[in-house]
This record gives structure tokens, sequence and C-alpha cells, in this order.
């Protein structure tokens, strides 16, 4: 198994900041995030880090498939999943970019941890967590192409982690490895031409996958059709 390879967006690059008011679902969130992306993609520690790893920091900016996701968590009956034995429901948002989805997922009182490859992502879901009131959320900084031996989850949720085709197969496998027994994914993807081996591929790794039509955009404005995930890990 490869090494992880773990990024950090420079500070300097993500200083200029805006603040972002999402509503979804009756619900209204707030997001920091960077402003200014050409400056974030121009800057000499981003053009290194994609020379290198060919890495670029799309986290930085508020994706409709972080929509989709969010809207789905707040939707789902999470009265249904079986609990630990201290009456949490852990779940894993990998790729969480600004955390749109994990922030969601604390607002149905579940117990979360924010992963993204990008350490710099990572404060930036942990502050926005704070700011919508959830200060006891979790962290991991973790590369999909190097699963952490020995950790799993009972529920993972990710948005646009298919956006290349070099990430499908790693996606899939991450999932085989992480996702507990018995455990539930929810990956939402605006139907990117990357996605669509992703079931194939979860097949491949023994995993079962549903699929349903999703959509979510800012109200009012233009909405982006996708598709929802649901990967069941029955081994």
């Amino acid at each position: 198994m490869a090494e992880p390879r773990i990024h950090s967006t420079p500070a300097d690059a993500v200083a200029d900041r805006v603040k972002e008011k999402v509503t979804l679902e009756g619900m209204t969130f707030y997001l920091e995030r960077p402003a200014g992306l050409d400056k974030v993609f121009d800057h000499p520690g981003v053009r290194n880090a994609y020379a290198a790893d060919e890495y670029i920091p799309y986290w930085t900016d508020l994706w409709a498939a972080g929509r989709m996701l969010a809207k789905i968590v707040l939707r789902e009956d999470w009265a249904k999943y079986p609990r630990g034995t201290d009456g949490e429901l852990d779940v894993l948002e990998i790729g969480c970019g600004l955390g749109l989805g994990g922030i969601a997922a604390l607002a149905c009182r579940l117990r979360v941890t924010f992963s993204d490859v990008d350490e710099m992502a990572v404060q930036f879901a942990l502050s926005n967590a704070k700011l919508n009131g959830h200060a006891n959320a979790r962290s991991l900084p973790l590369d999909l192409r190097s699963p952490p031996a020995g950790m799993t989850f009972p529920v993972i949720i990710a948005s646009d982690v298919l956006y290349e085709q070099r990430m499908v197969e790693p996606t899939a496998k991450f999932l085989k490895a992480v996702l507990a027994p018995g455990g539930t994914a929810l990956l939402t993807d605006p139907d990117r031409y990357s996605s669509r081996s992703f079931r194939w591929q979860c097949g491949e790794e023994g995993l079962d996958v549903e699929t349903s039509f999703v959509r979510a955009g800012e109200p009012g404005g233009e909405r982006t059709k996708g598709t929802l995930y649901r990967i069941r890990h029955m081994a």
C-alpha cells in the first residue's frame, strides 16, 4: 500500500475569506471559505503540490454535490441506525472540504469526524462546525489512497470525491476497508464522466450499491442534478 500523501494549502493562500449562507431543508448554515479562488490556485505552494501529486485544492469552493449530500443527510432517518455501546452514531466525512455534509450530520446529533487529504481543509471544516454551534467534532487528515489499518466507521459520507477517474478505484477500496460490516456510505456526485465506473468498481469490492436521483442548488438559482450512491458493506 502506498504511503499517504497529506497536503496543506498554505495559510497565506486562504487568508482572504468570505462567509456564505446556506439554506437546506428549512435550516440555515454558515460557511467560511477562501475568497478569490484564482489567488489560491496561483499560489506557488499550490502549484508545487500539483507538480508533486497532481493535487488541486478544489475544497476551497462550495460545490453542488456538497449541497446534495447535506440535504440527503438532513432527510435521512438516523433513528433506524444502530448506535454504539455509548449511544453514539459515528460518522466519517471523507474529502470534507468546507465541511457542509458533516455539519448537517452534527445538526442531526451524530458524532462526526472530518477528514480530508488537505490539513487546511480539515481546519476550515472544524472552524465552520464551531461557527454553526458544534464544538465537539473530530478531525483526521486522511489520504483515500491509503486507508488506515484497523479503523472502521458505521457511516461514511462524501460528496464529489470522484472528480477524476484516478479516484474511483481508491474510493471503492477505501469504503471496503473502512466501512464497518453492516455499515452504510452515502456519496453524492454531480454525474461527472469519471463516476460512471464507480458502481461497477464497488461491485468488484463486494459492496452493495443503490443509486437514486438527487439535485440541489442555491434557492432561486440554478439547480444541479446528480446521483446519490447508497453503499452497504454486507460482509
